[in-house]
């Protein structure tokens, strides 16, 4: 009889995915048989980027990263893990606050749903990356150049375009 696979799942908004994302995802594709990375919606943040848009560029970024693939999800995360019969949601820790708030999240899906959480530690160079704060950057008219170290090469590509969007419609917008 075969092992049961270990399935994975690291769930996030990725709105928009960064080099921490991609750091962790290398690293904890290696915990799993598989490794779903799971884009939802969270409905308390205002999204840069369409879902549509979130899922294509990931995707493509994860091309060359053997046994992981892309799904959309929607509602409970520990309800997606379930469907998808994984072992463990994998989560990145970047610094105490994000422990903090993760510990609380792990207990709470393990008592609500039974589901064991994986935590991986980001590399320190992405220790102060955060998707959060790149939204705003962009949509106060900052420099997204300057941003090339924590993002994606397609991620800076989409993000020029998307603040050129926002400028256009917000004519008080400060210069980039």
């Amino acid at each position: 009889m075969a092992a049961p696979r270990r399935i994975g799942v690291f769930p996030g908004q990725f709105d928009p995915i960064t080099n921490g994302h991609l750091d962790v995802i290398r690293r904890g594709v290696n915990l799993f048989d598989e490794l779903i990375v799971a884009v939802g919606i969270n409905p308390e943040k205002k999204e840069m980027f369409p879902l549509e848009e979130r899922l294509e560029m990931i995707t493509t970024l994860l091309a060359d990263i053997p046994g992981t693939r892309v799904e959309r999800f929607t509602g409970l995360t520990v309800d997606f893990v379930r469907q998808a019969h994984a072992t463990a949601i994998l989560r990145g820790i970047r610094d105490v606050s994000d422990l903090r708030y993760e510990f609380q999240l792990a207990l709470a899906n393990r008592a609500v749903g039974g589901v064991e959480t994986v935590f991986i530690m980001t590399g320190d160079q992405h220790a102060l990356t955060s998707s959060s704060l790149i939204r705003q950057v962009v949509s106060l008219g900052g420099n997204v150049d300057q941003l090339t170290g924590l993002l994606p090469p397609i991620v800076i590509q989409r993000l020029r375009g998307r603040q050129k969007q926002l400028l256009v419609h917000d004519p008080d917008a400060p210069a980039t």
